[in-house]
């Protein structure tokens, strides 16, 4: 960023055309009461916080048509379906957002998936990945899913069974199950295959792991070496063991980003873009990583990050692996049913 967009995007913080009242519907961890002092500080806005998940977030707007709040942060899935149906957020203003703020390959993806009627309605905000936790003493030769399948670790590996798997062995097999979305057929016959592949590869399963406490266990015990998990998993277990880590599959980690978006019937929207600039710093960015424990779309936020945690994302997401990321788009429907039907399949399978 140049000097002078940091020291108009300073002005514009210290003398707001109004002050007004932020209404907030977002996930506890990203608007710590620091951010929110700091803000309100520089900004004469005050910000009213409403904890919410997804479900909900669909289903307070949905009841009030897009009223009660002034910005809401619901996953990047989440945004084209609901408005298409429902009508229930506004266009952004993509002029009023400071994009050299945010990663682009992120910002980038976003913008793609938010996309309806060609208008752009969310940008991003936290985010996080799926891929693999190893312990690299004795399974650094996994280098992605389908490696999970090789004779090195039989026996000694864990996933779930659910659709995260099937979509990352999908990748890893070559092929690309969301540009499949939009044709049953196509994606059916992604999934058999994948199907086939999974079924294989069960003698190598110690255990479907369901929960993060059990997967946990699991590695820590040393029970399994190899697992595909949560990229906050494998730097918690990280500080266990120097040895157990998350790693970046090499056909991509898959990635979830939660958002800004505006309800349809918010009356604050300029105090809701200066919230967005404000919070897109990359110093400002770190305050919500350590609170959230996720880091965020802000370009350069992790050199402000703890010396800990900024290692450890660095050795999992170099920018290679960042750009590489497979982020999830809405699912259409009935594609659910199809990866119900292959999951039930290879669970039963002998």
């Amino acid at each position: 960023m140049t000097l002078a967009a940091v020291l108009t995007g300073t002005l514009a913080f210290a003398h707001p055309a109004a002050a007004d009242t932020l209404r907030l519907l977002t996930w506890g961890g990203y608007a710590p009461e620091d951010v929110i002092a700091k803000f309100e500080e520089e900004t004469g806005h005050t910000v009213e916080v409403t904890l919410s998940n997804n479900e909900e977030m669909i289903a307070k707007l949905r009841a009030t048509g897009g009223g009660g709040f002034d910005l809401a942060q619901p996953s990047q899935d989440r945004i084209a379906g609901p408005q298409a149906e429902f009508g229930i957020y506004k266009p952004m203003d993509i002029s009023k957002i400071n994009e050299s703020l945010f990663i682009p390959s992120m910002l980038k993806a976003t913008k793609a998936n938010t996309t309806v009627g060609g208008e752009v309605y969310g940008v991003p905000h936290v985010w996080g990945t799926s891929g693999l936790v190893l312990d690299t003493s004795k399974a650094d030769m996994v280098k992605d899913y389908t490696d999970l399948c090789s004779d090195a670790v039989a026996g000694d590996v864990s996933y779930r069974l659910k659709r995260p798997t099937l979509i990352g062995f999908a990748f890893a097999m070559g092929m690309d199950p969301f540009a499949a979305y939009g044709d049953e057929a196509a994606y059916t016959e992604i999934m058999e295959k994948v199907e086939a592949k999974l079924v294989d590869c069960k003698p190598n399963v110690k255990a479907y792991w369901g929960g993060g406490d059990e997967l946990m266990n699991l590695m820590r015990s040393g029970e399994i070496v190899a697992a595909m998990a949560w990229d906050t998993g494998g730097w918690k277990l990280n500080e266990d063991s120097a040895d157990i880590t998350f790693v970046a599959p090499a056909s991509g980690a898959l990635g979830w980003i939660d958002t800004f978006v505006l309800p349809a019937k918010g009356r604050a929207d300029d105090a809701a873009y200066d919230w967005i600039n404000f919070v897109m710093q990359p110093e400002v960015s770190a305050m919500i990583t350590a609170s959230a424990g996720n880091f965020t779309a802000s370009q350069g936020a992790d050199e402000f990050a703890s010396d800990a945690l900024k290692a450890k994302y660095q050795a999992s997401f170099p920018p290679e692996a960042v750009d590489n990321i497979k982020w999830y788009p809405p699912v259409p429907a009935g594609l659910e049913v199809i990866e119900g039907g292959v999951l039930d399949r290879v669970k039963a399978a002998n």
